[in-house]
């Protein structure tokens, strides 16, 4: 890139703060210019001497390039002087001695002049050549822990579409035989022990991870994942399936639901990811439009196959203890049928549009829960009721 150049009065300046300075000194001299027009010998002498004395404050190599100006002007005079004063001649030789003596000290100060300038010129530049690499280090720093957030993120990315991938293929799968295989053991709620059968097509990801539950899909979203369960529901925050960390984490459901009991309502989380993963599509059944188009979610335990109409829409939030509220997250069984009726009329109270489909006392609920970034703590709601 060309660096830009400044000129005035013939000399040349490479910054804009010289170049400031040089307009500076070329007004003042200007203007001492236009005096000095008049100016007989004596007034030449004494701007000469002011010049030097420092009287008028120049900051550029102009000052001394005026001050040559006016030096010549004064030689000028002195010489057509000399030619009419014929016999002024020891006074001249005094004068010549005097005037002498008089440059050599202007030289001098004017050197002088000029190394504290050339000083501070390269002061100023140490300065801003140090300025200039501190902001290069600092753009380098931010690109490289760009790159190495982008190269993180994109592994994970990476990692996570093929960790689902195995799992879809492995899904697909059949289950090998085993005649002393023996069914996976859930504890209730109530300390009562059931064994179940496990749906063959869980059975091998089940040997994978034992905390899977189920497996949810939508249709024309990326929502097609395995649902996992354990006693802590901020583990699945940021770990996947494999036990390993992951800031997409998994899909999860709520820990104090019960598959086998059942629960009247089942709560399932996961992240609103802003590439799509997770619950990213979960937003989209805001528009009704979508709704009409994408009325069923097909959610299975392992135990049984499961296609769910949705009911409600909402966003909400995460409230404190102390609020007296309806917390969707909280609704998990139901007591009494006027129990489960207020649940209802809180979430149609709430709900985006009105789909049309109701629910009664005895039939099983599905929950899908995301971040919703409209407010702090705010989440993004959709509730199903089984159909088949």
């Amino acid at each position: 890139m060309t660096q830009k150049t400044y000129i005035v009065e013939g000399r040349q300046f490479r910054t804009e703060t010289d170049y400031r300075r040089a307009v500076h000194d070329r007004e003042l001299i200007e203007r001492l210019r236009a005096e000095a027009a008049g100016y007989d010998k004596k007034k030449l002498e004494q701007l000469y001497s002011d010049i030097k004395n420092g009287k008028y404050n120049f900051f550029t190599l102009l000052g001394q390039d005026f001050a040559d100006e006016v030096e010549e002007l004064l030689r000028k005079k002195t010489a057509k002087g000399g030619g009419q004063r014929k016999n002024a001649g020891s006074e001249k030789g005094k004068g010549r001695g005097k005037e002498s003596r008089k440059r050599a000290g202007t030289k001098k100060s004017t050197k002088k002049n000029d190394q504290k300038l050339e000083a501070f010129v390269r002061e100023e530049l140490k300065k801003r050549e140090k300025r200039r690499r501190l902001m290069i280090v600092g753009c380098l720093a931010v690109a490289a822990g760009c790159i190495g957030y982008f190269c993180l993120y994109s592994y994970y990315d990476y990692r996570t579409r093929a960790a689902y991938s195995e799992l879809s293929a492995l899904k697909e799968k059949p289950a090998p035989a085993s005649a002393d295989e023996s069914p996976v053991i859930h504890y209730t709620l109530d300390g009562e022990t059931q064994a179940r059968e496990v749906l063959d097509e869980y059975k091998n990801l089940l040997n994978k991870n034992k905390k899977l539950i189920g497996w949810i899909k939508i249709d024309d979203t990326n929502i097609d994942y395995p649902v996992m369960q354990t006693s802590d529901n901020e583990y699945y925050l940021d770990h996947n399936l494999n036990q390993e960390y992951d800031k997409n984490g998994s899909i999860f459901m709520d820990k104090d639901c019960d598959v086998l009991k059942p629960s009247t309502n089942l709560i399932i989380y996961g992240h609103h990811m802003k590439n799509g993963q997770m619950f990213g599509d979960l937003d989209l059944y805001s528009s009704e439009e979508y709704f009409k188009e994408h009325r069923y979610i097909q959610f299975d335990t392992i135990y049984e196959k499961g296609v769910w109409e949705v009911m409600y829409v909402f966003r909400s939030r995460v409230y404190s203890e102390e609020e007296i509220v309806f917390k969707y997250y909280q609704f998990i069984d139901a007591l009494s049928e006027q129990e489960f009726n207020s649940n209802m009329q809180e979430m149609a109270a709430m709900s985006l549009y009105d789909t049309g489909v109701t629910a009664q006392y005895g039939d099983r609920l599905l929950t899908l829960s995301t971040c919703d970034y409209q407010e702090t703590d705010g989440r993004f709601v959709v509730v199903a009721k089984k159909s088949q």
